[in-house]
């Protein structure tokens, strides 16, 4: 009898978190720029205190947080800045040598495709003429469709400006505040109820770290990766496209998919077609092995208590549910709601109910 209040708790925290789950699948569109701000600033957040220990009290906290977030920022631009002059360089050249490279596709890659039974004639005027009008065009197009889409409203590139601008600003406040957001989340918590509370949000937080601490390193593991493969290949580019590659693995497969474009453009215009397919299939194929079969199950997973099958179907399902932010959250996410689960284990395997 006595363990009935216990079961009525766990209850209403349950119907809480599915509330919560609801909600955040009906506001992902809206949530984006706020859960992008808020696990940044979970992760800078520990550098803002560690500044604070050295500094003392002296140092106002605005300035501390001001002080991480514009280097974070430079490091964000940092790291766009090898990118973007690659991206830049490669489309000059991809126009300056297109009519080159149709040639080639036309010998090397023509022939093949023809013993599969695909005829495909690369060499074709009117081909050229579109790749080249594309490339030489594509400033001015995209600048008009973007001036277009504004004037429209509600636009993709006016939500992508506005949020531009809103990640920095809610990252601010969130570093600013957020410990007094906790604070007074706290103070709902009833008083019988804190002790569980608090030990739950400390194994959180531990399981969390632990999560940012093997996503840092696969980064880094990545990084050195791609700049070997692509240097051992030959590929000129391959230290700024490497080093982008491995950088932003931390949000799924945009990070590989404009590496792997980068890596294409500069690889056929260097090398002979049949080599820089090989090197695509080698270097890119071979990556994303490593990194969702072994890296991320054994350096993520297992530092947060995910099973490698685990971590595969919760990036599948909570993109499936809410698209990229579910994607973005889904091993935090699930890390937390692992924690949840064992409490609610031990808790059970303690109550009468399990021992009859």
């Amino acid at each position: 009898m006595s363990s009935s209040p216990d079961y009525r708790f766990h209850a209403a925290w349950l119907a809480i978190t599915a509330l919560m789950l609801g909600l955040l699948w009906w506001l992902a569109p809206v949530l984006t720029p706020f859960l992008v701000a808020a696990a940044m600033a979970y992760a800078l957040n520990p550098l803002v205190l560690w500044l604070q220990a050295r500094l003392g009290n002296g140092v106002p906290r605005f300035v501390l947080v001001l002080l991480v977030e514009a280097l974070f920022l430079l490091a964000v631009v940092a790291v766009l800045g090898l990118v973007v002059p690659v991206l830049f360089k490669e489309a000059a050249r991809v126009q300056a040598q297109l009519p080159t490279l149709m040639g080639l596709l036309q010998t090397e890659l023509a022939p093949v495709l023809a013993r599969l039974g695909v005829e495909v004639n690369f060499d074709q005027p009117s081909i050229k003429a579109f790749f080249t009008t594309y490339m030489s065009n594509l400033w001015d197009s995209g600048l008009s469709s973007l001036l277009a889409s504004v004037q429209i409203g509600g636009s993709v590139a006016l939500a992508l400006i506005g949020n531009l601008v809103l990640i920095p600003v809610a990252l601010y406040y969130f570093l600013m505040d957020g410990h007094h957001v906790l604070s007074h989340a706290r103070d709902w918590i009833p008083v019988k109820a804190k002790a569980s509370v608090g030990r739950f949000v400390d194994e959180a937080d531990a399981v969390l770290g632990e999560y940012l601490r093997g996503q840092l390193l696969v980064m880094l593991i990545l990084s050195v990766y791609y700049v070997a493969a692509l240097s051992l290949f030959g590929l000129s580019v391959a230290w700024p496209i490497g080093i982008f590659t491995g950088l932003a693995v931390f949000v799924p497969y945009v990070g590989f998919g404009i590496g792997l474009l980068l890596a294409a453009l500069s690889g056929f215009l260097e090398m002979a077609p049949m080599q820089a397919g090989l090197m695509l299939a080698v270097v890119f194929g071979v990556g994303q092995l490593i990194e969702g079969f072994i890296l991320t199950p054994r350096l993520i997973g297992e530092r947060i208590g995910l099973h490698p099958l685990t971590v595969i179907f919760a990036l599948l399902a909570f993109g499936q549910l809410l698209g990229f932010v579910g994607i973005l959250i889904a091993l935090p996410a699930s890390a937390v709601l692992l924690v949840a689960l064992r409490r609610l284990r031990s808790r059970y395997l303690a109550s009468r109910l399990y021992a009859g």
